[in-house]
């Protein structure tokens, strides 16, 4: 068993002009950054050209997303609410991946205008759970016309879900370097 940091890749799903997601995750990043127990990667799809059809071939930008997903011991998305849903960005990039996802935990940010994001919650959890992740319980769900980001509210919800990402991640991790998982 390993105490070593757990390696969180904080997913940016966004990658519209103008996209909040960009300050939204800043925001995350610097409070799991204030923690010892967890090392942060910061994923942004706008920095990836990843092909809008499947190649036979994989391209430099997909082999380097999937390694930074597969160097991940768990997962943070943040991502807008579109339509009830969430980017078709975010989408594409989750199907590239496949063994990647396998066996580690993910949370959620969300944000929108409203619902704070509830719906495209629900939306990745079938998803990932497809894809054989664990989905922690916690969340942070931000209405960007109504509240504050710097609340304690969300606050209290990052901690948590935080808190959760990093007992999965060294529980999952332990497994998985215990016994190659079955999918």
């Amino acid at each position: 068993m390993s105490d070593a940091p757990v390696r969180v890749a904080v997913i940016i799903g966004s990658t519209r002009e103008g996209r909040a997601g960009e300050a939204v995750a800043r925001w995350l990043v610097s409070r799991a950054r204030r923690r010892d127990d967890l090392e942060v990667d910061v994923v942004d799809l706008a920095d990836f050209d990843l092909p809008a059809r499947y190649l036979c071939a994989v391209t430099p930008d997909v082999a380097a997303f999937t390694g930074r997903v597969d160097a991940a011991d768990a997962f943070v998305v943040v991502t807008p609410e579109y339509n009830h849903s969430f980017p078709a960005s975010l989408k594409q990039a989750i199907d590239y991946a496949y063994d990647e996802w396998q066996a580690k935990p993910i949370g959620f940010v969300a944000y929108g205008h409203g619902s704070g994001g509830l719906y495209v919650i629900e939306h990745l959890r079938t998803v990932c759970t497809e894809l054989h992740m664990v989905v922690v319980r916690g969340r942070v769900n931000l209405d960007l016309l109504d509240g504050d980001i710097e609340a304690d509210g969300p606050a209290r919800d990052a901690e948590a879900m935080l808190d959760q990402l990093r007992w999965w991640g060294l529980a999952l991790r332990d497994a998985r370097a215990a016994r190659p998982y079955v999918s």
